[in-house]
């Protein structure tokens, strides 16, 4: 690799840093943390599992599969990767990810100093400044790297480092029944292996925009910057979930998660604390609704074949989305939660069988790990949103990795070996995926 993309690569890692690191990244480590006290690394495992290794896998899946969810879910059939695409869009989009960093940065940056502000006028302030970022296509990504992340990098160092020297309290015994499995479920809160799948796309264009026109090339660049952003977003969610660990002095579990991270802050270093918190997360949210929003509106108008234009889209995604930021942050988890148990083991699934590639290359394969995933991922979803189907229930709660919270594991397993077996006695090549 020469200097000019051993440069390009690192500026759009950075990039990617700064767009994974958005409101989730935030807020739920530290309370993950809480909760699995003396467990924390265990809970930090499962974390990473779900919050780095799947993104980093998702960004390398959709570069080698062709760049879009598309490529990866037609595998299945050409409408199920259509409806996925809309769905996983939608999801880290307007619906749930975008309002959430509007949400996160007035609870955590706004609130705790003008307990008064209007949180109306603060996101019709956000999300103007998010507009005027990702109405320029071409810099969005380089704009990211170059002038938003240097300073919450910085911040965020500072905050941990200092919980790490003078820790807030001991680290108590909390007896979290399965600390991996929890840290892992956690982590879907994130939603950034679902961001992965459609970031590939921004960088993939940003890649063709620089001159990179090659696949091979595309793939391993946009590997190197999966790498860089794994590595930065590793060492802040151990960070923050150690914080979080040593916060069980002095938090009981049922403290929201937005207070538990100012309190640390403010434990820690007091106002001056508080403030930079509030400014750290302002720019992480701001950078992960910029990156979010040029997506969403690149990926609408491209389906409607520009005749809803970018900008339009672009509009249209920060008007919606900054009237549902006003309800709040914990209504918005409550919201996200049943649809991402839902989405997430299809999307493990895809990942791993879009990696995996040739010897698993066969639409049965793909249609029997899906069929499997979501055999489980539908109950437990409709038990979270107050519909229980009790029979599927108990025999989901008897799967081997359950008690963990893996249920769907055995059954996505279970499904590509039939497909597997069906796709060896089916002579048919053109099954061939």
């Amino acid at each position: 690799m020469n200097k000019k993309a051993g440069k390009d690569t690192l500026i759009i890692g950075v990039a990617l840093f700064a767009m994974f690191f958005g409101a989730g990244n935030l807020i739920f480590p530290p309370y993950m943390g809480l909760l699995a006290g003396l467990d924390w690394k265990w809970a930090l495992l499962g974390f990473l599992i779900t919050g780095i290794g799947m993104p980093l896998l998702g960004i390398m899946a959709a570069a080698k599969a062709g760049g879009t969810i598309e490529h990866m879910g037609k595998r299945v059939s050409p409408w199920f990767g259509l409806i996925l695409s809309i769905v996983i869009i939608l999801a880290i989009g307007p619906l749930l990810a975008i309002p959430r960093t509007a949400a996160t940065a007035f609870e955590l940056g706004v609130r705790p100093s003008w307990p008064g502000f209007p949180a109306a006028i603060f996101s019709l302030f956000f999300f103007g400044i998010t507009l005027w970022f990702s109405l320029n296509r071409s810099e969005v990504v380089d704009k990211i790297g170059k002038y938003l992340t240097p300073f919450l990098v910085i911040t965020l160092a500072w905050i941990i480092l200092k919980g790490m020297f003078t820790p807030l309290g001991s680290i108590a015994e909390m007896n979290l029944d399965g600390p991996t499995g929890q840290g892992f479920r956690e982590g879907y809160q994130t939603m950034d292996a679902l961001a992965s799948l459609v970031f590939a796309q921004i960088v993939i264009g940003a890649l063709i925009y620089k001159g990179y026109t090659n696949v091979k090339e595309q793939v391993k660049m946009t590997s190197l910057a999966g790498g860089i952003a794994a590595l930065g977003l590793g060492l802040v969610y151990g960070g923050l979930m150690y914080l979080g660990a040593t916060a069980g002095s002095i938090h009981s579990i049922s403290v929201e998660r937005t207070d538990l991270l100012i309190d640390i802050a403010y434990n820690l270093m007091g106002e001056t604390g508080k403030y930079s918190l509030g400014l750290a997360v302002s720019l992480a949210c701001l950078t992960t609704a910029i990156g979010l929003t040029a997506t969403v509106a690149d990926y609408f108008s491209g389906l409607t074949n520009e005749r809803l234009s970018y900008k339009l889209i672009a509009i249209l995604t920060v008007v919606f989305s900054g009237v549902f930021a006003t309800v709040g942050v914990t209504t918005i988890v409550n919201v996200a939660y049943p649809l991402l148990v839902t989405v997430y083991p299809v999307a493990i699934a895809l990942i791993v069988l879009t990696l995996i590639g040739k010897p698993v290359a066969y639409r049965a394969i793909y249609i029997g790990a899906i069929t499997g995933a979501f055999l489980t991922s539908i109950p437990e979803a409709l038990t979270l949103i107050g519909i229980p189907i009790e029979f599927i229930n108990l025999a989901i709660d008897r799967i081997p990795l359950a008690n963990a919270g893996f249920a769907w594991i055995v059954p996505t397993l279970a499904g590509a070996i039939i497909g597997f077996l069906y796709a060896q006695s089916n002579t048919d090549k053109s099954q061939k995926t």
